[in-house]
């Protein structure tokens, strides 16, 4: 089968970890997690990065860093991995859903600036306030859906009117950037996932990198089971095991040394099956703009026939799949708020699939895949 975005494991992983096998160092202790952090906060362009277990669990940790409490209100896209709203669910915080925009697939600002002018004020203590709910809105967590990105300078300067911090789930976004600035690198805190299917990976592993001493101190803290004292078991704080383990982090350094053959092997996918499906039926493709240098990490694409086309590919052993059901639609969170002019996040969820698109996949599976496409039509 044709996997849809499998691992490509091509340079010095196992060298490395037979390094940690070797030598014992294999737990959340060892030179391989330095050095993994500090590859990938260079690699973004940030001071420090906290390796952690997961993308998810750096989520949690940089939300917990920026002020969330609980029954505060998180702004964050509706059209998004689960592991985003969990994560501000694990605070004790609700999210504050905001519709996508229908071509870039990105958070929709004009919506989230229409209901921050419209829903919220700020109180005495200068605190954002939901005036029907009468709860703080503590910050601001956009995603870089499928590794585009949408306009940083109007999200930020929204963030700055409304004194909210920005932490960015870059999970999908290693490699994309924004008028030549790094995904990640905008907000307080920015989170990277190294799950299986990611540009790169670790199995499973996260970085949340920052410009902030004082938060990434905190951040390798809270992730080290809060543990004050070297010798003593001594916690100074509830903390959490989410700390990433060294033979992970070996796997993660070897994969870096990988990352740029990677990037551009996907920016290749990304053109050729633009190149063959432009004027194919219905098709349309993700907008990103000309101040965006996407990582192009999952192909994905808009038509009316998305679930034909699924059918046809997965059939042929082309692993496809559709977009993620929008949050307000999972019972969890139907009872979060949702700000929508015309429900554009259902649309993109019925008519969006994802495509064969793996860093190690041969032209010519390429052009077999995109002519199953074409035979839909």
């Amino acid at each position: 089968m044709l996997l849809l975005s499998g691992p490509n494991i091509a340079g010095n992983e196992w060298k490395y970890v037979k390094d940690c096998l070797d030598t014992g160092w294999v737990s959340s202790v060892g030179a391989y997690v330095t050095q993994f952090e500090n590859m990938v906060a260079d690699f973004a362009g940030c001071r420090y990065g906290v390796a952690t277990s997961n993308g998810t669990s750096a989520l949690h940790i940089a939300l917990m860093l920026a002020g969330v409490q609980a029954n505060d209100l998180v702004i964050t896209p509706n059209v998004t991995f689960i592991a985003t709203v969990n994560s501000i669910k694990y605070t004790g915080a609700d999210p504050v859903l905001i519709d996508v925009d229908p071509k870039s697939w990105q958070m929709d600002l004009a919506v989230l600036e229409n209901w921050l002018q419209q829903q919220t004020q700020t109180n005495d203590k200068g605190e954002l306030i939901h005036t029907d709910s009468g709860r703080v809105v503590r910050a601001i967590m956009p995603v870089h859906v499928l590794g585009n990105m949408c306009n940083m300078d109007q999200l930020l300067s929204i963030a700055d009117k409304y004194k909210l911090p920005v932490v960015e789930d870059s999970t999908e976004a290693l490699g994309s950037y924004y008028k030549g600035k790094h995904s990640g690198g905008f907000g307080k805190m920015g989170c990277f996932s190294f799950n299986g299917n990611k540009i790169i990976t670790t199995g499973g592993g996260g970085v949340i990198v920052t410009d902030d001493e004082a938060l990434a101190k905190k951040a390798k803290h809270l992730t080290t089971q809060a543990k004050s004292d070297a010798f003593e078991y001594i916690h100074d704080e509830v903390g959490y095991n989410y700390r990433l383990v060294n033979v992970l982090a070996a796997m993660g350094v070897a994969q870096m040394e990988l990352l740029p053959s990677f990037i551009k092997r996907k920016k290749e996918i990304d053109q050729f099956y633009r190149q063959q499906l432009t004027g194919v039926g219905d098709i349309r493709f993700q907008d990103v703009a000309d101040t965006v240098d996407a990582n192009c990490w999952l192909f994905t694409f808009s038509t009316g026939k998305q679930k034909e086309v699924l059918r046809v590919l997965n059939e042929n052993q082309m692993q496809s799949r559709p977009f993620w059901v929008p949050m307000n639609q999972l019972r969890m969170f139907a009872g979060d708020i949702y700000v929508s002019n015309n429900d554009q996040s259902n649309q993109v969820y019925q008519q969006c699939l994802s495509i064969p698109c793996s860093t190690y996949i041969k032209d010519e599976e390429l052009q077999a895949v995109a002519d199953k496409i074409k035979s839909v039509f």
